[in-house]
């Protein structure tokens, strides 16, 4: 239906914890690259996508938990910390982790700044991290609304990257700071998008 191109799936180990970090335009990203990879790809998603009632309700769990959804309740002062853990929890068990760095999904397909999250997971459990671009998903599914329309996606996914000379030091903001930004740049090169520095869900909400 997407017609997609897969370029650099060799760069993921085929074994052992790693973080997938890339770009998010529209919500069939969590659904399209996964499928391009030969492990399985775990995601955190908002507990309510599996916690509804009725026929519907049932379906929408199966599907979510069947592509690699984990629930997580990110709503509150804690959802965040619920959500750094699950991650942890994943890949201390030698599993493959996919994050947005972003936070959420871009307002208008530009990239824009990373959150630290990404960093202090790959300083605390020492996975590296493979940066990955999904190019061309909001232009089948504008907004990330609705059934997406069928055209050509490609996902590309760059080298592993390790940050091990900062070890121990999932504490200091400069250090997340730079690792999340190096990463980030890693993005912008393989997606090709312009880069705002400035997060995404301020960028809404202005």
């Amino acid at each position: 239906m997407f017609r997609t191109r897969v370029e650099g799936v060799e760069n993921i180990p085929g074994d052992g914890p790693v973080i997938l970090a890339g770009n998010h335009l529209t919500f069939i990203d969590s659904v399209i690259m996964p499928l391009t990879c030969d492990r399985q790809v775990f995601f955190i998603g908002k507990d309510e996508y599996v916690t509804g009632k009725g026929l519907k309700g049932r379906l929408m769990a199966w599907f979510f938990t069947g592509v690699g959804m984990v629930p997580v309740d990110r709503d509150g002062g804690r959802g965040g910390v619920a959500a750094l853990m699950t991650g942890r929890r994943i890949l201390e068990e030698g599993q493959v982790f996919g994050i947005y760095p972003e936070g959420t999904r871009s307002p208008d397909g530009r990239l824009y700044r990373g959150r630290t999250g990404i960093a202090r997971l790959t300083l605390m459990t020492g996975a590296p991290v493979v940066p990955f671009a999904v190019i061309g998903t909001d232009k089948l599914q504008p907004g990330g609304a609705g059934l997406p329309r069928p055209g050509r996606v490609t996902v590309r996914f760059g080298e592993a990257m390790e940050f091990s000379r900062y070890e121990g030091m999932d504490r200091d903001r400069y250090v997340l700071r730079a690792v999340t930004d190096s990463v980030m740049t890693e993005v912008m090169r393989l997606s090709g998008q312009e880069y705002v520095d400035m997060y995404a869900s301020k960028a809404k909400a202005a």
